[in-house]
Formats: structure tokens, C-alpha cells, sequence
């Protein structure tokens, strides 16, 4: 979700910023873009495709898929590191494998997390208690004292005053900036005049 926010205001931005700037809006040419859609197609079958991801169920297939799709991602990022923002987006996918390797291969989520993320009154340490699997998402329930790299983990949330209800890990901070970051940089392309959009 986060990611999606990053993209959407950073082509706003970067498309702004080419406007102003009176020069064309242009994303630079990236590497193996295949890589994207491949490491994505795991994570869509077994965390956001209703059709499957009811089937399976499976906790090791689910580590499997995204760990795998992390892994085809930062191949991603470190093929186009010279882009603006890649570096970023790579220390973020670094960062998230990192913390999803050392919890069994699943993102950790504290159960004080998931109470705040939780409608009122409904008590979700009986729903998903330590060690299981948060439901059919990428997130395991664990306490902090048992998260191998707990500061890395899906700690993060908006104050209340921000209608966005998810938790985010520092990794996912890198990742979005970065986008942000390539997005806005492609709104200042030297090389084209605003005429040729």
C-alpha cells in the first residue's frame, strides 16, 4: 500500500515538476523490467488473488513466494542502481529480506501492531496468536522479544489523524522514497522540451 501511495504522488510530483520546469515528462529507460512482473506474480497468487489465496494456505509455500519475489526484485534494483532512487529502493528490499530471512520467511508484525490496526473491540490475540500467520497476508505474528530484527520490521503506522490503516516497516520507507525520488527526478529531463510530449 505504501509502495502504491509513493508511486501515485511521485508521478504527480515528477509530472508537476516537468510542467513548471517547462520540459518533458520522461521515466528513464530501465533494465530487465521482466523482472518486476515475475517477482510480483508470486506475492499476487498467494497473498492478493482471492481465488488462490484461499488454497494456499500453506505457511512454507507462502515464505517460499516472498522471499522470492524479494530476491527477484533487488536483482532488480541492483541491474538499474545507476536510475535515480534505485540505490534507495535496493537498500529497502535489502532491509525487508533481511528481517523476513531471519523470522522464517515471513514479515513480523507485534500483536500491540495488529490491536492497533483492528476495528474497536475486537480482539485479535485470540484471532492470530504469536507464531501464526496473519490471516492469508505476508505477516506473521510474533511478540518483539521474539523478532530477530525487530526494529525492521512492520513497526510503523500513521497517527490516527491520517485515514491510512497499515503498518509499514523501515524497509517500505526506503523503498517508497526512492520511487519518489525516481519519479521526481524523470519531471526534469534535460534533453526534451515540454513541445514533444
Amino acid at each position: 500500500m505504501l509502495l502504491l501511495i509513493a508511486i501515485v504522488i511521485g508521478l504527480g510530483l515528477g509530472i508537476a515538476r516537468a510542467l513548471i520546469s517547462g520540459r518533458a515528462f520522461a521515466v528513464p529507460e530501465v533494465r530487465m523490467i521482466w523482472l518486476v512482473f515475475i517477482g510480483f506474480l508470486p506475492q499476487f497468487f498467494v497473498f492478493f488473488w482471492t481465488v488462490t489465496r484461499e488454497l494456499i494456505t500453506n505457511n512454507r509455500i507462502a515464505a517460499i513466494a516472498l522471499v522470492s519475489s524479494q530476491l527477484l526484485l533487488l536483482v532488480f534494483a541492483l541491474v538499474n542502481r545507476k536510475q535515480p532512487g534505485f540505490w534507495l529502493l535496493g537498500i529497502g528490499l535489502l532491509l525487508n529480506l533481511a528481517v523476513i530471512l531471519a523470522n522464517g520467511g515471513l514479515m513480523p508484525i507485534t500483536p500491540e501492531t495488529m490491536a492497533q490496526l483492528a476495528p474497536p473491540g475486537e480482539q485479535t490475540d485470540l484471532l492470530f496468536p504469536p507464531g501464526s500467520r496473519l490471516g492469508t497476508t505476508k505477516d506473521v505474528v510474533l511478540n518483539a522479544d521474539d523478532t530477530h530484527l525487530w526494529p525492521l520490521s512492520d513497526i510503523f503506522l500513521f497517527p490516527q489523524s491520517i485515514p491510512l490503516r497499515f503498518a509499514f516497516s523501515l524497509g517500505d520507507v526506503f523503498i517508497s522514497v526512492g520511487v519518489l525520488s525516481f519519479f521526481w527526478q524523470s519531471g526534469a529531463n534535460r534533453d526534451l522540451e515540454l513541445s514533444s510530449m
